[in-house]
């Protein structure tokens, strides 16, 4: 533990340093976002904070190839450069994106080609993690792999929407999966090393960099993460699910529902932008119009309708996330009656903080507003 410990200090400590130049190179590249009608700042903001973010996941990654307790998952050296090199196709395009605002049909060409490349170097579902179960061809579990990077790059996107938002949600989620797979590893294998592994890895380098990060984006936001920064987290979250769901080769079966914890953390971990994404679909399509028609209607929005300020409409999102995040993961360490008890008192706390007496007056502009 002490020595993810370190690789997420390294990455908080290379994010943290490394977000004012990345604030510096979008103001000279006119990377900015200007204040539009659906959005909530005030005051044209830099983006490129995805930049901050990709250096310090990449620093942390070759840094911790020295440490030899990590000895193991640098063994086979392709899953991790899929990964990295996938984050850093991605962090590219979302930098293009953030200056020249691309059109949706080559942002989604350029998720699914570094989702391709991630398949490529070997990171692909291919069974389910209840005894080793296989199902399905190749194309079939490439094909399932591409779309679950896909949607989770675009769903971390449609939550970014108040400032520390997504880097915080990413953080409290990713280190409830990262507890998860820590322990996975330690109790399924066995060895001197036997709690190295490669999504424990992934996953302590993104809370890592999503908590250096985060002191520039809280509100108000010196910088924003932009498409750079939200699809990076979206692909790198999705790549450590998909190692943990695809290439857990046993799960302890202490309990029949811990069997199903790969598959079901990495959901309750994007849970919020997960919903809000498809939300925003059903109702634009629902309209008549493309599911990337803006509008105001948003969860987070929705908040802000509701009385809540910025900083607190961003901690009630957190606080739905860690509910359902470490409610989920709980379930490896304890019975489903104590979690389920936990949970539902955990849940009516969250609601009296969302529907409670603690909001204020509703001053956000109407929900029905669209650019």
């Amino acid at each position: 533990m002490r020595v993810y410990l370190l690789v997420m200090f390294i990455a908080a400590t290379v994010a943290y340093l490394t977000t004012p130049l990345a604030r510096w190179c979008a103001l000279r590249w006119g990377a900015i976002t200007a204040v539009r009608e659906r959005d909530v700042h005030a005051i044209p903001t830099p983006r490129l904070g995805g930049m901050a973010m990709f250096a310090a996941i990449l620093v942390a990654v070759l840094m911790a190839s020295r440490l030899p307790f990590l000895e193991s998952v640098y063994a086979n050296p392709r899953p991790l450069l899929g990964i990295v090199g996938g984050a850093g196709m991605v962090c590219a395009l979302g930098v293009a994106d953030d200056i020249w605002d691309l059109d949706w049909l080559t942002k989604l060409m350029g998720q699914v080609l570094a989702a391709g490349f991630l398949v490529w170097q070997g990171v692909r579902l291919y069974q389910l993690p209840i005894g080793g179960l296989t199902v399905g061809s190749w194309g079939l579990w490439t094909f399932l792999t591409i779309l679950t990077v896909v949607v989770a790059m675009n769903a971390v996107n449609f939550v970014d929407g108040l400032d520390g938002l997504a880097a915080g949600v990413l953080a409290i989620g990713g280190t409830a999966f990262f507890l998860y797979a820590y322990l996975l590893t330690r109790d399924v294998n066995s060895g001197t090393y036997a709690n190295a592994s490669l999504a424990a890895l992934v996953l302590v380098v993104l809370v890592g960099a999503c908590v250096g990060f985060l002191p520039h984006n809280v509100y108000p936001a010196r910088i924003f993460m932009g498409d750079s920064g939200a699809m990076l987290l979206g692909f790198v979250f999705s790549s450590a699910a998909i190692v943990v769901t695809g290439q857990t080769e046993q799960v302890l079966d202490r309990q029949r529902f811990p069997a199903f914890l790969p598959m079901v953390l990495p959901v309750a971990v994007l849970l919020l932008p997960l919903l809000d994404m498809g939300l925003a679909i059903v109702r634009r399509v629902g309209k008549g119009k493309s599911p990337f028609h803006p509008d105001r209607m948003h969860l987070h929005h929705r908040l802000l309708a509701l009385g809540h300020s910025h900083r607190r409409a961003v901690a009630i999102m957190y606080v739905w996330t860690a509910v359902f995040a470490f409610g989920v993961a709980a379930l490896y360490l304890w019975s489903t009656t104590t979690v389920l008890l936990l949970f539902g008192g955990a849940v009516v706390v969250a609601t009296f903080l969302t529907l409670g007496p603690l909001r204020g007056r509703a001053t956000a502009p109407s929900l029905e507003s669209t650019p």
